[in-house]
């Protein structure tokens, strides 16, 4: 049986070593490659993109993090597995990855046994996730397929500059990523962020994208 390849992207080289360290225990377990960033787990994966089964992928990393660069290689290699491993819990990175086709979802204190077993799992198609990050994700879900017929709001609630930022969210952008493209800065999105969710009665990304298409403001 060929041992299955695996990819580690995170800015910190202390922590690679540390999934390394926990994964040698495992002789069904072989590194392909491992990156600093998203840039480098992109050019990286050109080159290693027959040895690699999966790829364990942090979110905040310096010049493209990792939820962006888990969109473009799933747009290059969509049978390749990509595993989140980050200490972010919080609902926008999980919507923000799973939206940008993560595979699973791990926090960093998994022990070394789990990372092993959530592997195989992603491996063979199911989708790894730390407990936690499951019942976020089931609540999300909940709250997607819940319609508040309480509230009625108007789309003319919203600045046309809160529907753009709005519109770019449900695609897919990150803050930092909405300011560039709007020419603004990020402190300046997430002040119209905040005025967003204080519009619409929500309290994240998530429940903003759900509640304006809900009424059919976005696609």
């Amino acid at each position: 049986m060929n041992p299955i390849q695996v990819a580690i992207v995170d800015d910190q080289r202390m922590f690679i070593q540390v999934i390394k360290d926990k994964l040698a225990f495992f002789p069904d377990i072989s590194i392909s490659f491992t990156a600093s960033n998203g840039s480098e787990a992109i050019q990286k994966f050109e080159n290693y993109k027959e040895q690699t089964n999966i790829i364990l992928m942090d979110i905040e990393m310096p010049e493209l993090n990792g939820i962006e660069a888990t969109r473009q290689i799933k747009a290059r290699a969509n049978n390749v597995r990509i595993l989140m491993l980050t200490v972010f819990d919080n609902e926008d990175s999980i919507f923000n990855a799973i939206q940008a086709g993560a595979d699973g979802y791990l926090l960093k204190d998994v022990s070394g046994q789990e990372l092993y077993k959530s592997i195989i799992q992603t491996i063979e198609g199911g989708a790894a996730m730390t407990p936690s990050v499951a019942a976020k994700t089931l609540q999300l879900l909940r709250a997607s397929s819940i319609e508040d017929n309480t509230i009625s709001i108007n789309t003319s609630t919203l600045s046309d500059r809160e529907m753009e930022i709005l519109e770019l969210i449900a695609k897919g952008h990150t803050n930092t990523q909405i300011a560039e493209l709007i020419f603004i800065s990020p402190s300046t999105v997430r002040k119209h962020l905040e005025n967003i969710y204080s519009k619409l009665q929500v309290h994240s990304k998530v429940e903003a994208i759900n509640e304006a298409r809900k009424h059919k403001w976005i696609n």
